[in-house]
């Protein structure tokens, strides 16, 4: 079991660009010194670490110190043969993986084979051929060098990969918060209600005794807040508010921001429409207490529509759409106040949804017409000029009155389109009746609010008196009380405009609305016109003549003159006169007239 001397002179001579001098650890076990000599003189010229064991014991030992990162192990040996160290080793997770390289002067195949059964990687026979020594470490500590690179990179992909699923997960938590939670009051949001919804509709399917129902809020004039305080306070606001529901709603029971000022609540499992009447009264009393920003008093109330669960409901949006609904509702009715969904409001928002759609066409193929109610003055006993009052011709429904459509069009911004349209033609069909000689009739028309609040309105008005060449005194327009105090100061400043061009200014439905006298004082007005509503009551005895005579008062004041709507009898028209009324308007002359009409009556010249 001695190395030959001639290779090992051979070896000795090796240089180091054979092997590179990493300093690789070797063990060398062997219990014949002169082996261990040899192969430890050979190797550290080729630049490894070597260390030495003389036994089977002596080498577990040193390897549970310090793993090397190759064995050299004798399998012939004293104490302990090299196949049961191979063994313990191997049984060991820490030693397991070092690389084992049997050293024997035994050539038979079956020793070889029994050699890499207890886990060697190759097997070296005596006497050493020292060329083969050295090609077989070098491989094997290449080996094992890039089974340690391997072993690294696998590591700190792991690792990688443990970081980007953790990062991953903390992601998908992040968006499963934005998507089922409202960020500023942390409560769950809409998507989060409809999957909440949907179990309770599933539920449903299983027992049909199960009822729930959803409460829907909004914040009643909420826009003031956040147009006088800013949107800071608003969503402080919305925060307490949501803070304030959780303090009355039970914990199976959902709260929800559903956007904007908008909340709502879903009751699960209760028995009737009772608790969710006593839930909403609850909060409508609640919120009757003062919040605080900043030392400052804010009151705010809601209004709440309710709809309970119903067989007939498969779609989740669907229960929504209808909470809402309800919550128009009682918002129309004044509110601060609740209301439960009924089919009968579906029927009218389908309807509803239906002439808003026909309006939309009606603007575009133009299906109106111009009425025009005559003005009669009152002194002279003769027609005076005109009210333009729109009439909308349906292709199916014939005949819609303006009550019907005109606050639709507001609501949809239509009104501007179907103003600037009136304005046309009613002073189209005025320039027609100058043309015909009679040039002393004006034509009244309406403006509505959002009509003031173009900034290409005077521009359009000139335009329009240009084309029909008509002088700026025979055109009046009517604006409400309302309207005109919506945005005094840009009121103020266009009605100014058209002052200075001679167009006159006319308040309709005069005491029906908020405006004050001194507000009143600041608006270049010319008319008054006194609501229907005033009139009704009077008779041919002279009581019962209720503010008209205020009115008429205020009017000569200021001078102004007075038209009075509403005249159906000629008791009315006597007192008018007599208190000094300067023109009337109503049925007892004529009712609106279509304009080949109009044109007729203008010829016929009556009197009353």
């Amino acid at each position: 079991m001695t190395p030959n001397p001639k290779n090992e002179d051979v070896f000795l001579k090796c240089t180091t660009k054979q092997l590179s001098s990493n300093l690789q650890d070797i063990l060398i076990v062997d219990d014949t010194i002169e082996n261990l000599r040899v192969l430890s003189s050979i190797l550290t010229a080729q630049g490894y670490n070597v260390r030495k064991a003389t036994g089977g014991h002596m080498a577990l030992k040193v390897v549970k110190t310090l793993p090397p990162d190759l064995i050299m192990l004798d399998i012939m040996m004293a104490d302990l043969n090299g196949y049961d160290v191979c063994e313990q080793l191997k049984q060991n997770p820490r030693t397991a993986d070092i690389p084992v390289i049997f050293l024997s002067a035994l050539d038979d195949v079956f020793d070889k084979v029994k050699a890499f059964e207890m886990g060697g990687v190759d097997y070296i026979c005596k006497p050493f051929q020292m060329e083969e020594v050295l090609v077989r470490v070098k491989n094997q500590l290449a080996l094992r060098t890039a089974q340690k690179e391997v072993y690294q990179l696998n590591t700190q992909l792991e690792k990688k990969v443990q970081e980007r699923t953790q990062q991953l997960q903390e992601a998908n938590d992040r968006l499963q918060k934005i998507a089922l939670y409202d960020s500023l009051t942390n409560l769950a949001n809409r998507n989060s209600l409809i999957e909440e919804l949907q179990q309770s509709l599933n539920r449903i399917k299983l027992d049909n005794n199960h009822q729930f129902a959803v409460l829907f809020l909004d914040c009643d004039r909420f826009k003031i807040i956040n147009d006088s305080l800013g949107h800071l306070v608003g969503n402080l606001l919305l925060k307490k508010i949501s803070q304030a529901l959780k303090t009355i709603i039970g914990k199976n029971e959902t709260l929800a921001r559903i956007g904007g000022d908008e909340f709502a609540i879903l009751l699960s499992d209760i028995s009737g429409v009772e608790q969710a009447k006593e839930l909403a009264q609850n909060i409508l009393n609640l919120l009757k207490k003062p919040f605080y920003s900043n030392s400052q008093e804010i009151f705010i109330n809601v209004s709440i529509g309710i709809v309970l669960s119903h067989p007939d409901y498969q779609d989740p949006e669907n229960i929504i759409r209808d909470a809402d609904m309800a919550m128009y509702k009682a918002k129309s009715l004044g509110r601060g106040q609740y209301q439960i969904f009924t089919p009968e409001m579906y029927d009218i928002a389908q309807q509803l949804l239906i002439l808003q759609t026909d309006l939309y066409r009606a603007v575009q193929q133009e299906e109106f017409t111009v009425y025009y109610q005559p003005i009669i003055d009152l002194k002279e006993n003769k027609i005076a000029g005109f009210e333009a009052l729109i009439r909308w011709i349906h292709p199916q429904k014939g005949m819609i009155s303006p009550g019907e459509f005109l606050p639709l069009a507001e609501e949809t911004g239509l009104i501007c389109e179907i103003g600037s349209w009136v304005m046309k033609e009613a002073c189209s069909q005025l320039s027609q009746w100058h043309e015909q000689g009679f040039t002393d009739l004006k034509i009244c028309i309406n403006l509505s609010a959002q009509q003031l609040n173009q900034s290409n309105l005077v521009t359009e008005i000139d335009g329009i008196l240009i084309k029909n060449q008509l002088q700026t005194n025979s055109v009046k327009l009517e604006i409400t009380e309302s309207s005109m105090m919506q945005d005094l100061q840009t009121t103020k400043v266009l009605l100014g405009e058209l002052w200075q061009r001679g167009i006159k200014l006319s308040i309709d439905d005069f005491g029906t609305g908020y405006s004050s006298l001194s507000q009143l004082q600041n608006f270049p007005v010319n008319t008054l016109k006194i609501d229907r509503c005033f009139l009704k009551n009077i008779g041919g005895d002279g009581e019962n003549l209720g503010l008209v005579p205020v009115i008429l008062s205020i009017a000569e004041v200021m001078t102004m003159d007075v038209v009075a709507e509403g005249i159906e009898t000629s008791e009315q028209l006597e007192q008018l006169r007599k208190l000094g009324c300067h023109f009337g308007q109503g049925f007892f002359f004529a009712k609106p007239l279509d304009a080949e009409t109009a044109t007729q009556l203008i010829h016929d010249n009556p009197t009353w």
